[in-house]
């Protein structure tokens, strides 16, 4: 690689998409977590001629229940790491734009300089003795 090119208002752009998605995919988890039990619940079981209230025991109840033990992990993972995905972004993008600021007043600082010049006759170097 010969050098970083990072916009970051592009950065920033890319990073307000992203949290709307990000946004709506906590919303849908949220949701879910909400939704999957009541569904559970009106689903019913298998016993006919119950008039109390809807158990999740069923049939339907069961593989919701199962999905949910199954995905619900995951699910959460996605969700952290998307979060934390962001925040990197946005940290990173930060200390890039840092980095600019402080080559860029190193080299403001080095041109303004007076120079310096050798005496006449010297190198710089050092004789070895022997």
């Amino acid at each position: 690689m010969t050098g970083w090119d990072i916009s970051p208002s592009g950065v920033q752009g890319a990073l307000k998409k992203a949290a709307v998605s990000a946004e709506d995919l906590s919303t849908a988890g949220t949701n879910l977590s909400d939704t999957l039990p009541r569904t559970a619940t009106a689903a019913g079981t298998v016993a006919s001629g119950y008039t109390g209230p809807a158990l999740a025991t069923g049939p339907v109840a069961a593989a919701l229940g199962e999905f949910m033990q199954h995905w619900q992990k995951d699910l959460r993972y996605v969700v952290e790491r998307t979060g934390k995905s962001l925040t990197g972004a946005v940290e990173a993008t930060t200390e890039y734009a840092k980095g600019d600021l402080t080559m860029a007043a190193q080299a403001l600082h080095a041109a303004v300089q007076e120079p310096v010049p050798a005496p006449p006759g010297f190198s710089g170097k050092q004789a070895v003795s022997e």
